[in-house]
């Protein structure tokens, strides 16, 4: 930059511009501080680098953090570790420690420790990997100890239960979450969203609603009404049965007639009346009214 730009006078810091005598005191300041910071961390065999500390909460008092690091270590090597999430929040269970690798932070405690509470559930319409919906939970990790700060974890909701067998102590729920552990949990959720905003079936004075014969358990709320095209265009037929199915059981009909290893055409997909036969669509479920 002396070169390419003499007039500023670079050459010179005490006769540059005070902008550039800014950045000069920044790209010696920052270097500086850094390599400071990194050689009192690296002091003692790095025993005052923060992961350092961390694992030397669960250190023996004969032994120091790099055994417990060396168990992390072994158990992580592990075919049967439970591990997800994302590049930059990582999620680890091991048959010791549950971990949490950030991109500037490692969150470790110990398993027979920690309380686990799913605090909260947040449901989005399609997922990052295909084009259904996913439940994320969002788990808080305390431990007993009142050194280990607490953290939160979040993962799939179809990936509770493989947590759960790896976790030894319970994980509790708070009174306002519903955890959908399945995709057919997720896709009947789904499946009732898209009936309520279809067109309404007004049922006639005269007919009186049953049992669902699904469950028997409640009442008929839902009719066949060939509403995604006219009469005749179109897979989909006109459905001539009275109201018999309620709205789960109906979609529970719809989720068992499709390809399990094709989740992704669930919504789009046609299948047979449970009675007559005739083909119909989401759009074509109409609640009753």
């Amino acid at each position: 930059m002396c070169c390419a730009a003499s007039e500023k006078r670079l050459y010179s810091p005490s006769q540059a511009p005070e902008a550039w005598q800014l950045f000069l005191l920044l790209a010696v300041t920052l270097p500086s501080v850094a390599s400071i910071l990194i050689y009192y961390w690296s002091q003692d065999q790095w025993t005052c680098h923060p992961l350092a500390r961390t694992l030397a909460l669960y250190a023996l008092p004969q032994s120091g953090w790099q055994a417990v690091a060396a168990s992390i270590n072994t158990e992580f090597r592990r075919i049967d570790k439970f591990a997800t999430g994302v590049p930059g929040a990582r999620v680890i269970v091991t048959d010791t420690w549950v971990m949490k690798v950030t991109t500037y932070r490692v969150h470790v405690a110990q398993q027979q420790d920690v309380h686990l509470t799913v605090t909260e559930s947040r449901q989005h319409e399609l997922s990052p990997d295909s084009n259904l919906p996913v439940q994320l939970l969002t788990i808080c990790v305390v431990s007993a100890s009142p050194s280990v700060q607490p953290f939160d974890i979040r993962l799939n909701s179809t990936e509770y239960g493989e947590l759960c067998e790896k976790l030894r102590a319970p994980i509790r729920s708070a009174a306002n979450v519903v955890i959908h552990q399945s995709l057919g949990d997720l896709f009947l959720e789904t499946f009732a969203s898209l009936v309520e905003v279809n067109p309404a079936y007004s049922v006639p004075s005269s007919q009186e609603l049953e049992a669902c014969i699904g469950c028997m358990q409640t009442r008929a709320s839902v009719k066949l009404v060939k509403t995604c095209q006219e009469p005749a265009v179109g897979e989909c037929q006109q459905c001539y049965c009275r109201p018999m199915w309620c709205l789960t059981c109906m979609g529970k009909w719809f989720a068992s007639r499709q390809d399990p290893q094709r989740p992704d055409t669930w919504l789009a997909s046609r299948v047979p009346c449970p009675t007559c036969r005739a083909r119909f669509c989401i759009l074509d479920v109409c609640t009753v009214r």
